[in-house]
């Protein structure tokens, strides 16, 4: 039997912040069974931790969503994080990912993790694509400090500012649309969409990637950490947010990111609120 613990990760009180999954010690499972399991938990993501291939290392961290593996996304990382600081001491400690080993740091209430991972900006979708997408109208996005746009630190996501939270709460995804757009432009993987209302260095936000059984994702700290580093790039300065998410779907969250001289630093809290054991391998 293997031990599994599921965390709420974003948020400094249970039944907030986004579900996570993680299996402490994945070593007895079968490699088929792995996508399999997080399909079973069918939250938007779940680890898998293993031992690092080089021992200089604390641990291979493995992430999957209910339909694919990927190789980096921000809250398994800390949620993951707290959780190995929990069952050890509070440390630094270097996870392997599938974009590469990457520092992180947790006292096991609280994580962080920087990244230097280049901005990778894939294209300009069709901003009446993306409206349909996101069942507004074209006139509702915001398009004084970019358009909507395809950018990566290690996962793509579609992100579009609109002109206030009313256009942001009335979002909703439109699942032909995402099809479209996710043949149009294949390099998003599934035309994940990040949409965010601005107010100075306060970001309200949500995420919605329907073709990877993610209805709306409550915090998504890489396209945070991604948000970030394409409006740090556009103002050509370092920058501080605070971003706000999940509060439609009463799951409040709240992700920390700055910015500094072309280093990401995402972080925030976790809680863990449930633990029990798989019953198969």
């Amino acid at each position: 039997m293997t031990p599994y613990f599921v965390y709420d990760v974003f948020t400094p009180s249970p039944f907030g912040g986004n579900q996570l999954a993680i299996i402490p010690d994945a070593t007895g499972l079968s490699e088929t069974n792995l996508q399999r399991i997080a399909r079973e938990f069918n939250f938007s993501e779940t680890t898998f931790v293993f031992p690092p291939d080089d021992p200089a290392h604390t641990a291979k961290v493995r992430i999957f969503t209910p339909t694919m593996e990927i190789p980096f996304a921000g809250h398994p990382l800390i949620g993951t994080a707290c959780a190995l600081a929990q069952e050890g001491p509070a440390q630094e400690m270097v996870l392997e990912l599938g974009i590469g080993p990457l520092t992180v740091r947790s006292d096991g209430e609280n994580a962080s993790f920087t990244t230097t991972q280049p901005l990778e900006i894939l294209c300009e979708p069709e901003p009446t694509l993306v409206a349909e997408a996101l069942n507004i109208e074209t006139g509702d996005i915001q398009f004084q400090t970019h358009p909507p746009v395809m950018a990566s630190l290690g996962l793509p996501f579609t992100i579009t500012e609109v002109k206030s939270r009313e256009v942001l709460a009335q979002t909703t995804p439109d699942i032909a649309a995402m099809r479209k757009g996710n043949t149009r432009y294949p390099s998003g993987l599934d035309f994940a969409q990040f949409v965010y209302a601005r107010d100075g260095n306060t970001l309200y936000a949500r995420m919605f990637a329907p073709l990877d059984n993610i209805p709306e994702d409550p915090a998504t700290g890489s396209a945070c950490a991604t948000t970030a580093a394409l409006l740090a790039k556009i103002e050509n300065s370092n920058l501080d947010l605070r971003i706000h998410q999940g509060v439609e779907m009463a799951r409040p969250s709240e992700i920390s990111v700055s910015v500094a001289d072309g280093q990401v630093t995402v972080s925030g809290q976790a809680q863990r609120i449930m633990e029990g054991k798989l019953l198969f391998g």
